[in-house]
């Protein structure tokens, strides 16, 4: 098995990646909390204020402990961008450098992670008349239809986005139809990234199936107890457009069916349950394909293997094998 090289020296960051539920907040707290680092934020949903409970967030005692960055900071009537996320990303990295402290990056969006080790995708402007003609043809299929017909013509692209996900989903085809080329395709190629892979400590949390899937149910069980159906509840009351990414957040969908009296709660968080060991599934596939060369570590050995790489890196390239 290939095993990742590890930095020569110090690393610039911390950067901690793993599927839902899988324990990588706590990880970084532990390891803010041993080095003085700074958390910063790498999860497309938990940049948004309004469902701090749902989106597993870290708590407020958390976040009074060690320093976060980018958690909450977001209006949920925002419709947030990998590229505004790489933004604010880079102010917060250079904020934790100049202080002097370790970033630790942590989070479960493999775009966000792209972007910041391979830098924002030199995708061109996706012309009116494409993206009125996809949308157009669009009208009579489900967002399920639309997603067997993309998963033809960019398959990579579809392993990763939810078949329910219809605006991502149209987003990857008006790429395909303009430019004759995948958007995987073009997420590949990069460009100016704010860290250097090399000089980062990467971790990719591994867990079997079954232990993660117990843990996505117990917790959503448990997030239904500290009072995700209130900020649910609270969310619907704004109003929001339709097609807000925050609307999507998993368990959001089914809980505003149970609001509406559409279903049971217990049928509202068992679909909760379901379409986030679905995202978590998609999440170990994204982490296999595209991230080969991070470290995978298991939950328990975690944190040993970071504080055991940050007190003796590796001083030549031999022993970097």
């Amino acid at each position: 098995m290939h095993t990742p090289p590890v930095c020569s020296a110090m690393p610039d960051a911390v950067l901690i990646a793993g599927p839902t539920a899988s324990g990588k907040s706590a990880l970084a707290l532990a390891v803010a909390k041993a080095t003085g680092g700074v958390v910063i934020n790498a999860d497309s949903m938990q940049v948004y204020r309004d469902l701090r409970i749902l989106t597993a967030r870290p708590t407020e005692e958390e976040e009074r402990s060690v320093a976060h960055l980018l958690y909450g900071h977001v209006d949920g009537d925002t419709d947030y961008s990998v590229g505004r996320w790489t933004e604010d990303a880079a102010a917060a990295l250079t904020a934790v450098r100049n202080a002097g402290r370790l970033p630790i990056v942590v989070g479960g969006t493999g775009l966000y992670f792209r972007a910041l080790t391979r830098g924002l995708s030199p995708i061109p402007a996706i012309p009116d008349a494409v993206r009125q003609r996809v949308r157009q043809e669009a009208e009579a299929d489900t967002s399920a239809v639309l997603h067997a017909r993309l998963a033809t013509r960019d398959p990579l692209t579809a392993i990763g986005l939810r078949p329910t996900d219809r605006q991502r989903i149209l987003r990857a085809l008006e790429v395909v139809e303009a430019t004759g080329r995948p958007l995987a395709e073009w997420q590949g190629i990069g460009g100016n990234p704010l860290l250097s892979p090399e000089r980062c400590l990467r971790v990719v949390l591994d867990m079997d199936r079954d232990t993660l899937w117990g843990r996505i149910d117990g917790r959503f069980s448990a997030m239904l107890d500290a009072g995700a159906l209130d900020e649910v509840r609270a969310l619907a009351a704004r109003g929001l457009p339709a097609g807000r990414p925050l609307l999507k957040a998993h368990g959001v969908p089914a809980l505003m069916r149970h609001l509406r009296g559409e279903m049971s709660l217990a049928d509202a968080a068992a679909d909760g349950q379901s379409d986030t060991r679905h995202y978590a599934k998609r999440q170990q596939t994204w982490f296999r394909h595209q991230m080969p060369d991070w470290h995978r570590v298991t939950v328990d050995a975690a944190l040993p293997f970071v504080m055991d790489q940050l007190a003796s890196p590796p001083s030549s390239a031999a022993e970097r094998q």
